[in-house]
């Protein structure tokens, strides 16, 4: 019987472990100074906010290093880390059947013998004690590749939408334009129609009904232009006294770059959220058919909430005229008035949050999805069956292109209507200065005789008086 070679690099040949080596360092070198000349080229073009969302990429892909780092150097400690057989039989995403089911072998550590990250294996040793591994090298291997391509597919996901956004918010441009062209009869007749679609009739203002409308409304015209000139109004008249014109167009897309940098990132949470699926992954759950439908639904209620939020805007400002009219007897102005007791839990941050877990949860799915498929095929057993699969992915695709052109610009838009504002005003150095004098007077007064916005991509409301008269020196 003809004897194994020994697979160690001690008996490969130079050219071989040369070549190989040249090619990734080669790859490895053309990503990296890609992504810097990416990063040069926003620099040039002042796009400090996506800038920093870029740097926060990187940040991403060094943690995702620091992982595959991880798994490589404690393979051998891992696979070699023997548990009671027993142990092995319960919680498993594909059920055993004599060890004849298609797709089990790939969960069962006793018969699996392939080397693919080390040419070392614990389930010799364990064998021989009676025990099984913990995890065998060729499912270290797997779970590799699947947070590889987890966090890659989130970063795809997130820039696609940032894009598709961006182009849909482009086209409220032009509204911008008729503004600053003085067509003010224009935007009377906008201002009025703004308040009789939003306040006007009885059946509006009832609970049930105004949100039945608003869950309807994110699926055509979002926002019109009717909502935009009243909120942009709104926006300026609290929070630009400076007698100047103002972009809230260009203002706006700034501030949805600044957010960017917070979405493109993976937090703890979902990170947690990721490990808790693998958990609760067993055969015959269909967890990852039910997980599915969990960012639909969120997408539904963040679109509903923020179309709610702009109706509840205008039937506020609507009773507070009528209450004016009946006090001083006299017609007076309908005019908006930014507030944050119409968000949830008073809180505008939050929505982002809710964005940022949705478009990671989608991006989950997918990724899942594209793993499993590479990995062992579309007829492993966690794929399930077809009934299963085509669901999920129509619904992953609802998301991504409800986020892009519905969700997403409402968000840029309706949050603005805080009582705060968001970073993305000024220069980045003058909001952070003015941020930091913000906390340590805060700290100074007590939180009762100053209230500081906590977000750290808002400006405190205490400094909005010192950022007026530093933008007026300039």
């Amino acid at each position: 019987m003809e004897e194994i070679p020994n697979e160690s690099l001690e008996y490969t040949p130079t050219w071989i472990v040369a070549v190989i080596c040249s090619i990734i360092v080669f790859i490895s070198l053309c990503l990296e100074r890609a992504l810097h000349k990416l990063g040069a080229v926003l620099k040039k073009k002042k796009q400090d906010a996506l800038n920093a969302a870029l740097q926060k990429l990187k940040d991403e892909l060094m943690l995702l290093g620091f992982i595959s780092l991880l798994l490589t150097v404690f393979q051998n400690v891992i696979s070699h880390i023997c548990i009671s057989p027993h142990l092995v039989n319960h919680m498993l995403p594909c059920k055993r059947h004599g060890e004849s089911e298609k797709g089990a072998e790939h969960y069962d550590p006793i018969i699996n013998t392939r080397r693919l990250l080390s040419t070392t294996d614990g389930s010799g040793n364990c064998r021989k004690e009676g025990m099984v591994p913990l995890l065998s090298l060729e499912s270290l291997h797997h779970l590799h590749i699947f947070i590889f391509v987890l966090a890659v597919v989130h970063a795809v996901f997130c820039v696609t939408t940032l894009l598709l956004g961006r182009a849909r918010i482009r086209q409220w441009k032009t509204w911008e334009h008729n503004i600053k062209a003085n067509k003010r009869h224009a935007q009377d007749l906008h201002h009025h129609e703004f308040f009789k679609k939003h306040a006007d009739g009885f059946w509006r203002r009832a609970a049930v009904v105004g949100w039945l409308i608003a869950f309807c409304k994110q699926f055509y015209g979002s926002i019109t232009e009717s909502d935009y000139i009243a909120m942009r109004q709104a926006f300026i008249k609290e929070h630009w006294r400076v007698k100047r014109e103002f972009d809230f167009h260009n203002y706006m897309m700034k501030t949805l770059e600044i957010d960017f940098r917070k979405v493109v990132g993976i937090s703890w949470y979902l990170w947690l959220f990721v490990v808790l699926f693998l958990l609760i992954n067993i055969a015959g759950w269909h967890t990852y058919f039910w997980l599915a439908f969990l960012p639909v639904i969120l997408l539904l209620l963040v679109g509903a909430k923020l179309e709610h939020i702009i109706a509840r805007l205008a039937q506020e400002s609507d009773q507070k005229q009528e209450v004016e009219q009946q006090q001083k007897e006299k017609e007076a102005t309908k005019q908006v008035k930014p507030s944050d007791k119409f968000f949830w839990f008073k809180s505008p941050r939050l929505v982002l949050d809710l964005i940022h877990f949705i478009l990671f949860q989608n991006s989950f799915e997918i990724a899942f999805f594209f793993w499993i498929w590479c990995t062992y095929g579309f007829d492993s057993c966690i794929m399930e069956k077809i009934a299963y699969v085509i669901p999920r992915l129509i619904m992953g695709v609802i998301v991504q292109v409800l986020c892009s052109y519905s969700t997403l610009p409402l968000y840029a838009i309706v949050t603005q209507m805080g009582t705060g504002y968001k970073r993305g005003m000024f220069q980045e150095h003058l909001e952070n200065a003015l941020i930091e004098w913000g906390r340590e007077r805060n700290r100074d007064s007590g939180p009762a005789t100053n209230k500081m916005v906590n977000s750290p991509n808002q400006i405190p409301l205490a400094s909005q008086d010192a950022i007026i008269d530093v933008q007026d020196m300039h």
